[in-house]
């Protein structure tokens, strides 16, 4: 391997351990042979000095080490979750059980997306993208946390995402309250808010789980 290349490969890892991910577009300024970088990505992640995040799109582990180091983690796995995949902001279960509606610690990073559903699965975790309609991407905020921008549902959308997404199985009341969901935590304003996605999504079946679910 000649000076040049290793010098190369050097300023690829200087680079690429600062960012929270990178594809091959992000290296093309110092590297612009894709095939040469999938194989020097492909013998990083073998010896784990680099972590695939999904097809294209990688990781190094001294920048993960940092962050758990200094206990940011757990925001740069929202963050991660909202840029797999985009347009989209976390909802549904996570969001629901991170306010208390949902007592079991959701397993996967649940967010809803306007393209079609996808699943990514990486050594970080599992993250799910649930369809929704165009005019539905709406109820959320994007909150900065350890210079990460995360978008994430409000609890009346991240409610109102995980009955929308199961609408066609919820055929009664009991399979409404079988749901277990812990309404304690949701005020007046959160009605209000929930009944403004009914009004979005202009469905009677959505009308009547509402009614079920509040009456």
């Amino acid at each position: 391997m000649g000076n040049t290349t290793k010098h190369k490969i050097k300023r690829i890892f200087e680079i690429s351990k600062k960012l929270p991910f990178f594809n091959f577009n992000t290296l093309s300024p110092i590297e612009d042979n894709r095939r040469y970088l999938k194989v020097m990505m492909g013998r990083a992640a073998k010896s784990d000095k680099t972590i695939r995040l999904k097809k294209g799109v990688y990781v190094t582990k001294s920048y993960l080490d940092d962050l758990r180091i200094n206990q940011k983690f757990s925001f740069y796995l929202e963050f991660l979750a909202n840029n797999l995949y985009q347009p989209s902001y976390l909802s549904v279960e996570y969001i629901l059980y991170e306010n208390n509606i949902l007592s079991d610690v959701p397993a996967n990073y649940t967010s809803v997306t306007t393209n079609k559903t996808m699943h990514f699965t990486n050594t970080l975790g599992d993250f799910f993208y649930h369809k929704i309609k165009n005019e539905l991407f709406v109820g959320f905020f994007i909150k900065k946390e350890n210079n990460y921008l995360i978008a994430k549902a409000t609890k009346a959308k991240a409610l109102f995402d995980f009955l929308y997404l199961r609408k066609n199985i919820l055929i009664n009341k009991r399979s409404v309250q079988e749901l277990r969901l812990n309404l304690g935590v949701i005020a007046e304003k959160d009605k209000k808010e929930f009944n403004r996605y009914i009004k979005i999504e202009k469905s009677y079946k959505m009308s009547q789980i509402s009614h079920w679910l509040f009456e």
